[in-house]
């Protein structure tokens, strides 16, 4: 019988009951006491007779046979709660961006047909005032987040939702390793889609656990000592599949006193106070605040005690060379795993790099996993590895079964090629002749210069790396001469200055010619969405100046 998330955290919860399992800010949660809410939350979704509405193993791959439950919120005990309460009562939770507009967030809530949306106090509102143009929601469920927020028109209080039902005494099975997991992504372009996986692919993929009983899974989970502090919000998958491996495995999930944004203090606080040992961080843009932390403690003279953290883990955005040697030198002790990967792909590759390691640009290979490979520019057959053409990066095996509601994108998206399925997310790469992968870049925002290509990530890195630098971004904008040209968008650090001619200097001492910078545009902030990736729409619209150079939000909204 293949794994069930909820079937998993639920065997745990009764064989250890007594364990830490979260910890948000100065509340602690033992296994037993945080089942008892989530069950308590799915028994409740029961209740409203929501759940399964037709036989996963045979319900096509870009339908979906479960009732969906929306989830808004920022990180803490309720996202978590009403996530796995909804697969336990064999739901499918659905993330919601909460930096959403109102046609986003109509979409989404309309795609997925959510029944139900449970929703922060500071949110309610704006899913109250859309209420009219959502038929199929009927029930909002509004947590006490602290913002002071009334109850929304036609509300539900989360606790009031709690305290309605009890929770089931003993483990209730039934569940299904082809009930879905579902994430929206928003991408680089379009509006949000959902991935769809099968939960018993999703935990082996996604969350790196191997196939094996229940029982078994269970037992192992009991002698994990992990403590992970996942740093970016709930709604982003990174952070919550981060969360799940934590829990899976055995481990507690760590919460800062502020989860609902990145405050470094706070994350490298809870770190030392709580003996964090894995950190989840999104590349630079969490990397380099965290990093600016640690130099400003030192020059208070109260540095941090980081000896319990083992490892930095990175994904979903680029970590640049001279940002990993930074970390290293200021945590020698640490491991840090940069993780190649997408909704549509799951894990693919890692880099790990320790203190001593060679973090230039050159060194930073991705090992791949055994089902990752390379296809062709016409994603037509597989690349052999002594084969240097750029292709496509894939994957097979356990791999999602599509977008929901949507079968071209499908089609797409997980292609079939000599008789295997494959998910192509969109990323361009080549084997390098070690065998590791050399990750190129998103076709989607690859610049076209001069009749050359030049993927945005390889020069933002190069870009970010300059001294004078606190966070970039590149984007291509029209060109007569050079078809597009290659623009960077820079915020720098206090008190510095950068012109176009050093900061060329800077890029063409590393990379070829053609790949510098055009034009330099500087900002007091570089846009990013809360996850730490960048918005190219927005460098786009800066770089064609349809759009002011001054962003007042961030990585940390």
């Amino acid at each position: 019988m293949e794994l069930n998330l909820a079937d998993v955290l639920e065997g745990i919860a009764f064989a250890a009951p007594e364990r830490e399992a979260l910890v948000v800010g100065d509340r602690r949660f033992t296994w037993g006491e945080l089942w008892s809410r989530t069950a308590r939350f799915g028994e409740w979704l029961t209740s409203l007779d929501l759940g399964l509405r037709s036989d996963p193993a045979t319900t096509i791959g870009w339908r979906s046979p479960h009732d969906h439950v929306a989830l808004m919120m920022r990180n803490g005990s309720p996202y978590l709660e009403s996530m796995v309460g909804a697969f336990a009562a064999r739901c499918a939770p659905v993330n919601v961006n909460y930096r959403y507009r109102d046609d986003e967030l109509s979409h989404v809530l309309t795609d997925s047909a959510s029944r139900v949306a449970v929703v922060d106090g500071e949110f309610a509102e704006r899913v109250a005032a859309i209420r009219d143009e959502l038929p199929h929601l009927e029930v909002l469920v509004q947590v006490d987040d602290g913002s002071g927020a009334e109850l929304a028109p036609g509300a539900l209080r989360y606790e009031d939702v709690l305290d309605s039902v009890d929770a089931p005494e003993r483990p209730v099975g039934g569940r299904s390793g082809d009930d879905r997991y579902v994430c929206y992504t928003g991408g680089t372009t379009g509006l949000p889609k959902a991935v769809m996986w099968r939960q018993a692919d999703f935990l082996v993929a996604a969350l790196g656990v191997s196939p094996a009983p229940l029982a078994d899974v269970v037992a192992a989970a009991r002698r994990s000592s992990l403590r992970a502090l996942p740093a970016p919000p709930f709604m982003h998958g990174a952070a919550h599949w981060n969360a799940f491996a934590a829990w899976v495995s055995g481990g507690a999930v760590v919460l800062p006193r502020s989860p609902g944004h990145l405050d470094p203090a706070d994350v490298w606080s809870t770190v030392e106070r709580e003996a964090v040992t894995s950190l989840l961080v999104v590349g630079d843009a969490f990397a380099v605040p965290l990093i600016d932390e640690l130099v400003a403690a030192e020059a208070r003279g109260r540095p941090y005690r980081l000896g319990s953290l083992r490892q930095l883990l990175s994904g979903g955005a680029v970590l640049s060379a001279h940002v990993r040697a930074e970390v290293l030198h200021r945590v020698p002790e640490l491991v840090i795993v940069d993780v190649l990967g997408s909704s549509e792909s799951g894990r693919q590759a890692v880099s790990r790099v320790r203190a001593g390691d060679d973090a230039s640009p050159a060194a930073g290979s991705f090992v791949p996993e055994p089902a990752t490979t390379v296809l062709d520019a016409d994603r037509a057959s597989v690349l052999p590895r002594d084969d240097r053409r750029v292709g496509w990066l894939a994957q097979s095996g356990r791999v999602p079964l599509g977008y929901l509601n949507d079968a071209e994108r499908t089609a797409q998206t997980f292609p079939t090629v000599g008789g295997c399925r494959y998910a192509v997310p969109g990323d361009r790469a080549r084997w390098r002749d070690d065998g590791s992968v050399e990750l190129l870049g998103r076709d989607s925002v690859c610049i076209n210069t001069g009749g050359e290509k030049v993927f945005a990530e390889e020069v933002e890195s190069v870009v970010r790396s300059h001294p004078a630098v606190f966070d970039a971004v590149v984007c291509g904008r029209p060109s007569p001469r050079w078809g597009q040209e290659i623009v960077a968008i820079a915020a720098l650090r206090p008190g510095e200055a950068l012109s176009l001619d050093e900061l060329v200097t800077h890029t063409r001492a590393r990379l070829a010619d053609f790949k510098a910078p055009k034009a330099l545009v500087l900002v007091g902030r570089v846009l990013r969405s809360p996850s730490g990736k960048a918005d190219y729409a927005w460098a786009r619209s800066v770089a064609s100046g349809d759009s002011s150079p001054v962003a007042t939000d961030g990585p940390t909204g």
